[in-house]
């Protein structure tokens, strides 16, 4: 009898280890978007993760264990090289045989373009007769400054983002800002970035619509979860509809107060919550202000009454500080990554959620 038991228990062990070899292996590139795959995989298996917590993942050097998930994986999740350069010559090299997602390309997903500039014009004008429009034709003909113009303002020697190869070679700087600023605030963390900011995934309908994808890839990978896969996808969907109103309960007695953020990281929170930030301190997060950008800033918060600053927990809190120095307005810090949060399913959801109660607080 126990050499019967014996047996049964060693056949269930194998066949236990060839269900689990059975589950996709898949890595992620930054925690929240592993936090979507997280969810999609949960009861069945567990992502890895590429970028670790609190890291950059605009400039990164890969772990040896990072290196070898890449390498072992069937799936890759990534938002796209806009965000992590450094990680599509990585994926050629060791995930050559994966199935790879570039989450910014999935059917669905809402683009922002990269706004330029250290004020954000839509914001100031709301009080304008076209604050409902979507930087109108009117207004560009007028000579102001916006992200979306067409090849004719271009050439009449306007620097903005979101422009052709064409506008390239009339020597316009890509970051979309003039050259004094340029050359102040670097090169963009050493890499040029394409028309549309990558940070989509601070919007919960991005993030909807990226829990079906990831669905249908590990489904196509594993048709025996299929239904896990959906199941937890659409369980995932009715989360993220609840946090969206939930969010909308925080920041409604606060709306129609003014902030400004260390750098251009949350527009798409904004647009989905319908809260816009007056404007952003640095360019990028790789990269200093100028101090021409400073003082623009610092003229927004005392035009605007600007209620409060934020930083990113990797910032110097000193130039926050210096575009403070003379106001009233109180400081607090947004955490796009959840780097302080333990990554998993729960992640994603909780870096919208705190977004929304440090706003709230500090405002």
């Amino acid at each position: 009898m126990s050499r019967n038991l014996a047996c049964l228990s060693v056949a269930a062990t194998l066949l236990g280890g060839t269900a689990m070899a059975d589950v996709p292996r898949v890595a992620v590139d930054i925690a929240p978007v592993h936090s979507l795959v997280a969810r999609v995989m949960q009861g069945v298996g567990d992502p890895s993760l590429i970028v670790a917590p609190g890291a950059s993942p605009h400039e990164y050097s890969l772990r040896p264990s990072e290196a070898a998930a890449l390498q072992e994986a069937d799936l890759v999740f990534w938002v796209s090289p806009d965000l992590t350069p450094w990680l599509e010559g990585a994926i050629e090299t060791l995930a050559g045989s994966a199935t790879v997602t570039e989450l910014l390309e999935v059917d669905g997903t809402t683009e922002l373009p990269f706004r330029e500039g250290a004020l954000f014009e839509a914001h100031a004008h709301e009080d304008d007769e076209h604050a409902d429009e979507e930087h109108a034709h009117e207004e560009h003909a007028e000579g102001e400054d916006h992200a979306g113009h067409d090849h004719e303002e271009h050439a009449e020697g306007e620097d903005h983002a979101g422009h052709d190869h064409e506008e390239h070679a009339e020597g316009e700087d890509h970051a979309g800002h003039d050259h004094e600023e340029h050359a102040a605030d670097g090169d963009h963390a050493g890499h040029d970035h394409g028309e549309h900011d990558p940070h989509a995934w601070l919007s919960p309908d991005n993030g909807a619509v990226w829990l079906n994808a990831i669905a249908a890839q590990l489904s196509a990978a594993d048709p025996d979860n299929a239904g896990a896969y959906f199941a937890n996808a659409a369980a995932g969907r009715e989360e993220l509809a609840a946090l969206s109103a939930e969010i909308d309960g925080i920041l409604d007695p606060v709306r129609g107060r003014n902030f400004i953020v260390f750098h251009d990281a949350y527009q798409y929170f904004e647009t989905a919550f319908d809260f816009p930030a007056s404007g952003a301190i640095s360019l990028s997060d790789a990269s200093d202000p100028s101090p021409a950008r400073i003082a623009e800033i610092q003229a927004r918060v005392v035009e605007q009454g600007v209620t409060c600053v934020l930083s990113e927990p990797q910032f110097d809190p000193g130039i926050v500080a210096t575009v403070m120095d003379g106001s009233d307005a109180r400081t607090g810090v947004l955490d796009p990554l959840g780097s302080d949060l333990e990554p998993g399913p729960d992640l994603y959801n909780n870096v919208l959620r705190n977004l929304a109660t440090t706003l709230a607080g500090c405002l």
